[in-house]
């Protein structure tokens, strides 16, 4: 696991196993405002370092999911989830998340961006990822099927941009 030390906390990254997978489910349900299906758990399980669960001194209280897509001629890395349980934001849990999905992004070698979509109301993760160098590439509406608002924004990250992402 990759630790973090900051005071007498400790920040640790995890791999998603069949043994925590219900506590990721869990995450994601208080998290996020939509649910996913049992095939998304299961592809998880075949992510390797694309899935991470964060902890907090041993409580998992952040997790990030990702996957590559090769759609529109490149190859990119598609971040489905990446969230933190609400009493733990701003301890550089989500930035230690983000950390390791460049940290991918430049090990695979021939990624051309990272991107994602995000709630068009969801002013905190727009702000967090726009702190972080990611810029608003289009509006896609109607693209949640279940909640409102329905719209989502595209983020996204070039690779030639992921050195200056930091960890904070």
């Amino acid at each position: 696991m990759a630790a973090v030390r900051t005071s007498n906390c400790r920040t640790e990254l995890g791999d998603v196993t069949p043994h925590n997978l219900k506590q990721l489910r869990k995450l994601n349900t208080v998290v996020f405002p939509v649910t996913y299906n049992d095939k998304f758990y299961d592809d998880v399980l075949g992510l390797g370092d694309l899935a991470k669960l964060a902890y907090f001194n041993d409580i998992v209280v952040g997790a990030v999911c990702c996957r590559v897509d090769t759609s529109e001629n490149k190859r990119r890395l598609y971040i489905m989830t990446l969230g933190c349980l609400r009493p733990y934001r701003r301890h550089g849990i989500g930035g230690l998340l983000l950390a390791h999905v460049v940290k991918m992004a430049k090990d695979d070698g021939n990624i051309n961006s990272i991107y994602l979509h995000v709630q068009v109301n969801n002013e905190e993760a727009l702000a967090f990822y726009q702190k972080h160098g990611f810029r608003i590439k289009e509006r896609k509406e109607r693209y949640y099927k279940r909640i409102e608002p329905a719209d989502a924004f595209v983020l996204e990250k070039e690779v030639k941009d992921l050195l200056a992402i930091t960890d904070n």
